[in-house]
């Protein structure tokens, strides 16, 4: 196997701290335990520094290599877990009702201690290793929290890079391209108002719910129409409801609830745009008013070019496979925050043949770990190798 031999005689303890995390979940920032256990292992390992509560409650650690080096390369695990109920039947399925490490967060946080204990034991590298350990990835946009509080300024780093299991893709295969990999995410509100009035004398009221319909119909316009046929825009429309619950009533207001994803920047500008001039004027066709209340979330992830080439040179010197120019994909990653400031990349590394993420029977394949190991000690021996 291409994976380093110290992480395969290592599995049974790092998938113990694994199971732990897993019967342990917790949601966004309130990942206190997490947090300390993360910390707890870090001063076990003999890190050289340990910080608690960065953006809230993160946890951050310094691994110093031999020579003088200054260069710095940042390593990122998320810690958080789901709201979701957990339908696995594992032994060490979630001990907390309604919660559930059901993105592989708990694997992700444990090959980063794998990495941080294999790298604090070895120090074969000429510089410094920063090792973050992020909440509220799922959509609580942790990795910003964390950049607000200092993150770069208080642990400078020259690239930093992050993994994502992937079901679907086989064990030992790492997944990632230049440029876009991830889309942005946006949320909006409409909320049509109108005049309510009794179903059987319409022509007395002004219908919000036909009014909403006509503006459901037309959002879905702004992708065929108004972006290029070549470049990925998802506008999806989630909740649909009214202020009554009654079948002879015309209700005062309708609401709906979707989402935009993107690839591009002057799409998501463009989307918001189109949304508030569709969502006004095709009310104000019906004598209705429309309000548009706009929620930004996550922008695109962007791998560096020079730093997908270092992702993927690493990745070749353990895995079975590399895929180098995989197509994009239309969920979000806060990691995106980080490429922003720091050049680097994302990597999705194979899950084999799961559920989906986010569904209430996903399982992390604890044999994918020795790859995630892997992949992050070799990152740091090739960018910051010894004399």
């Amino acid at each position: 196997m291409p994976i380093k031999n110290r992480f395969a005689e290592m599995l049974p303890e790092i998938t113990g701290w694994r199971h732990h995390l897993h019967e342990n979940p917790e949601l966004l920032y309130e990942v206190r335990e997490t947090a300390a256990f993360v910390a707890d292992r870090l001063r076990e390992f003999g890190v050289d520094e340990v910080v608690e509560g960065v953006g809230q409650t993160g946890v951050v650690g310094i691994i110093r290599g031999r020579g003088a080096s200054v260069r710095a390369i940042g390593l990122r695990a998320d810690m958080d877990a789901l709201p979701i109920q957990e339908a696995t039947g594992l032994p060490y399925a979630s001990k907390v009702a309604g919660k559930m490490h059901a993105c592989g967060h708990d694997g992700h946080t444990a090959m980063l201690l794998g990495a941080a204990k294999y790298l604090a034991e070895t120090r074969n590298f000429d510089g410094t290793v920063v090792l973050i350990f992020q909440p509220a990835e799922e959509g609580g946009a942790g990795a910003k929290a964390m950049i607000d509080d200092g993150l770069f300024e208080r642990f400078p780093v020259n690239e930093v890079y992050g993994i994502h299991n992937a079901p679907g893709i086989p064990i030992g295969t790492f997944v990632t391209r230049p440029g876009p990999l991830q889309a942005s995410s946006d949320e909006f509100e409409i909320v049509v108002t109108g005049k309510g009035g009794h179903a059987a004398e319409p022509h007395r009221a002004i219908d919000t719910t036909l009014v909403a319909a006509h503006l459901l119909i037309a959002l879905h316009s702004i992708v065929s129409r108004n972006v290029d046929p070549l470049k990925r825009v998802v506008l999806t429309v989630g909740t649909f409801s009214t202020d009554s619950a009654a079948s002879n009533i015309i209700p005062d207001e309708a609401r709906m609830e979707g989402t935009v994803r993107t690839l591009d920047p002057e799409y998501r500008q463009l989307a918001e745009a189109r949304i508030r001039q569709v969502a006004e004027h095709t009310a104000a066709a019906f004598g209705a008013q429309a309000k548009v209340i706009w929620h930004p979330g996550y922008p695109v992830t962007v791998n560096d070019p020079d730093g997908a080439a270092r992702a993927v040179d690493a990745a070749r010197a353990v895995a079975r496979d590399v895929i180098d120019d995989a197509d994009p994909i239309m969920p979000s990653e806060d990691f995106s925050y980080m490429l922003e400031r720091v050049p680097g990349a994302y990597v999705f590394m194979g899950n084999g043949d799961s559920a989906m993420c986010h569904h209430p029977k996903y399982v992390f394949d604890d044999e994918a770990i020795p790859f995630g190991c892997s992949f992050f000690a070799e990152l740091v021996e090739r960018r910051l190798p010894t004399a």
